[in-house]
């Protein structure tokens, strides 16, 4: 039966994007269908919104439909199915002759559009985060299993139950961390243009026990010093070396020289140079990293927390995973994660002072009532764009509520209580079997629902109080749909403009 509805969606949303001859590329990341289009215009986006499944869309270097974690993984591939089984059965864009356009105007329409869309968007900066985060993002379901495991683990340990299962869990939770790198680096090629398993063998000398047998500038090496951070940088001198000798290595030996080039090369270079420098990096990032929230307490907290909503915005999270990664691998936990979250319940505060503010608007109050579910998970991505950031005032004051929720965990962690969390990808109530640290579970668990309802509360009364103006209140509470929304207690006739009802 789920099989039969993740189908239907992906059935639904495909004649909204343009049909089969209008998709160049699919893929899909923790909460988002991706897709390349050719022509922007035939996409129906107030349709697609519609749909139960559909949380929320996005537009960056592609056309993204938030679907939320679990069901985006389940569809996609339903998605990708319906394109192959379309094309496959009528003619492409190029010989098909009942289009009201031909596919040179497609062609340079699109083109068009991405030109004006890259211009916008993609930076170079920007560019090279998001292939970074590329390279992180697949690892995530794995972080998540491996983090709740060890989650799992502690409490069995700490309880005292089932000795004999304790030694499983804790091998199940480990194996994973222990082989990071070996990912990391495999990804690494894969995403800038090399042999992908080059870049694992290379990164695999970061995490083999021989290394400890190697004293270079007698200075003694240990397995796994550098971490994803050594890893990634091998992978990508791999990458150079398998590039530059792919242009001077005659191709009859190619097959033979150019990996053995490589992975020396690379090798050498890693043991002698890149895990030390790396080493050091890491441990740069750790200790910051705990003497940040050890020292500033509230006051970094309400920065971080504070700061994330417009990180987002600009695309620059991405440069924090390989941060969190980091911090896990050294640590078990990332101690910035949990503040960070606070941002998703500024977020959710601010949502329901929205729709309380807007009693007649039944079209937003229905999209709120629709992202909520989702926002208490943590995906944030259907208030930000449906909700706070088209309104202005209210994005500005969910800011507000993640930097309260912020400072107080930050305030807990300068007081002793360190704690975070053992994953990265889960935001909001998703967190808690993820969470672990220096005090008791319980604890624990205590100051990240303080922190949430803290950023819930702020949000909430920052956006009433202070999110919208007398002109504001008069464009947007009206009805646009009358009898959309049963909660609705009055209406007034009229449509206010597109661009004020965000959807």
């Amino acid at each position: 039966m789920s099989t039969d509805k993740n189908r239907a969606t992906a059935a639904a949303i495909l004649p909204l994007v343009g049909g089969p001859d209008n998709i160049t590329s699919i893929a899909h990341c923790m909460t988002r269908l991706r897709i390349s289009l050719r022509d922007r215009s035939l996409v129906q986006d107030e349709a697609l919104r519609a749909l139960p499944a559909v949380l929320g869309v996005v537009e960056d270097d592609t056309y993204q439909i938030v679907l939320g974690p679990g069901t985006v993984a389940r569809v996609t591939p339903e998605f990708e199915a319906l394109v192959a089984e379309a094309r496959s059965a009528a003619p492409s864009p190029e010989t098909a002759t009942a289009r009201t356009v031909t596919a040179d105007d497609l062609a340079a329409q699109g083109a068009a559009l991405k030109e004006a869309q890259k211009a916008r968007n993609a930076t170079p900066f920007k560019l090279f985060l998001r292939r970074i985060a590329n390279i992180f993002v697949p690892l995530i379901p794995a972080l998540i299993g491996c983090g709740i495991i060890a989650g799992l683990n502690g409490l069995l340990t700490n309880l005292g139950w089932v000795p004999a299962v304790v030694p499983a869990l804790a091998a199940i939770a480990s194996g994973f961390m222990s082989l990071i790198a070996v990912f990391v680096g495999y990804n690494t090629a894969k995403e800038f243009g090399g042999t992908p398993v080059l870049g694992g063998a290379v990164a695999a000398i970061i995490v083999f026990p021989g290394v400890a047998k190697i004293d270079a500038f007698g200075l003694e090496l240990k397995p796994g010093q550098g971490g994803v951070l050594g890893a990634l940088a091998a992978a990508l001198l791999a990458v150079y070396v398998e590039k530059w000798c792919r242009r001077w290595v005659p191709e009859t030996l190619d097959v033979l020289v150019t990996p053995t080039l490589t992975v020396l090369i690379s090798g050498l270079v890693t043991i002698f140079g890149l895990m030390y420098l790396a080493g050091g990096a890491s441990a740069a990032i750790g200790t910051f990293a705990n003497w940040l929230l050890a020292s500033g307490g509230a006051f970094a907290g309400l920065v971080l927390g504070g700061l994330f909503l417009p990180l987002v915005m600009l695309g620059l999270h991405q440069a924090l995973i390989p941060l969190h990664t980091t911090l896990i691998e050294q640590d078990g936990y990332t101690v910035l994660l949990p503040i960070l979250a606070m941002a998703g319940a500024g977020q959710v505060g601010a949502a329901i002072a929205v729709y309380y503010r807007l009693p007649r608007n039944g079209s937003l109050r229905a999209t709120i009532r629709s992202a909520l579910p989702a926002g208490f998970l943590g995906v944030g991505e259907p208030l930000i764009y449906g909700v706070s950031l088209p309104l202005g005032r209210p994005f500005v004051t969910a800011c507000i509520g993640g930097a309260a929720g912020g400072a107080f965990v930050g305030l807990f962690h300068q007081l002793g209580v360190a704690f975070g969390s053992t994953a990265i990808g889960p935001s909001g109530w998703a967190l808690f079997p993820l969470l672990d640290g220096r005090s008791s579970a319980g604890t624990t668990l205590a100051i990240y629902a303080g922190g949430l309802l803290v950023g819930y509360l702020v949000g909430f009364a920052a956006t009433y109080f202070f999110g919208f103006t007398r002109q504001m209140l008069t464009d947007l509470d009206t009805d646009p749909d009358r009898g959309q929304d049963p909660d609705a207690t009055t209406a007034t006739a009229g449509t206010p403009p597109k661009e004020r009802v965000p959807a």
